[in-house]
């Protein structure tokens, strides 16, 4: 926040957002806000490559953010760092209701997944290989935060099918994939939170390759036959 204070968050999200589509609309921008100096016609450089450069909107679970996004167009990445998620679809769906009552197109209303993943050669080899780290991260914001000490159990359980990690070998991964996005009503994209605090270089190498060679490959396939 460099200083500024935390009751301001969703003001500040907000203007630093406007500002953010404001500069990708134009080169020379004319802008004001609350919170920084106003912008009038200085050169913003370099441009993007591309003529308007993509922007998804991450969000957490406030309705607030669901309907921001829908209402200004942009594709959505939703963060899922614990739960089912199917518990989600509700908050997606208003989302593509507040996108379709602010007029914008199905096709520029996308959703996308943000979640713990990663591929090993075998379920117990990947959970293995994730959880040491898993646990120091959670232990240690955990501390902060009044949470309990997290256990191998409840670690395991958020691996299985109901729960919100993507991270097994390559065909429950792909599968559990194609289930979320079934539960959200159709997903765009899929990003994994894959790095932990104790991951081997190698092990993430190996992860990145699976998912590219095994899991990319059983997704698509379904997905075509689906079509």
């Amino acid at each position: 926040m460099f200083g500024l204070h935390g009751r301001d968050y969703d003001a500040l999200f907000a203007e630093k957002l406007d500002l953010f589509l404001k500069l990708r609309e134009t080169t020379h921008p004319t802008w004001h806000g609350r919170f920084r100096p106003a912008l009038t016609g200085q050169g913003v450089f370099p441009r993007p490559q591309q003529q308007s450069m993509p922007v998804w909107i991450g969000v957490g679970g406030t309705p607030q953010s669901f309907v921001r996004a829908g209402t200004l167009g942009l594709p959505l990445m939703v963060a899922i760092i614990g739960g089912t998620f199917k518990r989600f679809r509700p908050l997606i769906d208003l989302y593509l209701e507040s996108g379709r009552n602010a007029g914008h197109s199905a096709d520029k209303l996308l959703v996308g997944v943000h979640a713990m993943g990663f591929v090993g050669a075998s379920a117990e080899a990947a959970r293995d290989a994730f959880f040491p780290g898993w646990a120091h991260l959670v232990s240690t914001i955990g501390r902060e935060r009044g949470w309990t000490k997290p256990t191998r159990e409840q670690f395991d359980a958020t691996c299985g099918p109901e729960g919100a990690y993507l991270i097994g070998d390559p065909a429950t991964v792909a599968h559990k994939m194609l289930e979320v996005s079934k539960a959200l009503g159709g997903v765009s994209r899929i990003t994994f939170q894959m790095s932990s605090a104790s991951l081997e270089t190698e092990a993430m190498k190996r992860s990145i390759e699976l998912l590219g060679t095994e899991v990319a490959p059983i997704v698509r396939s379904a997905l075509s036959t689906h079509r």
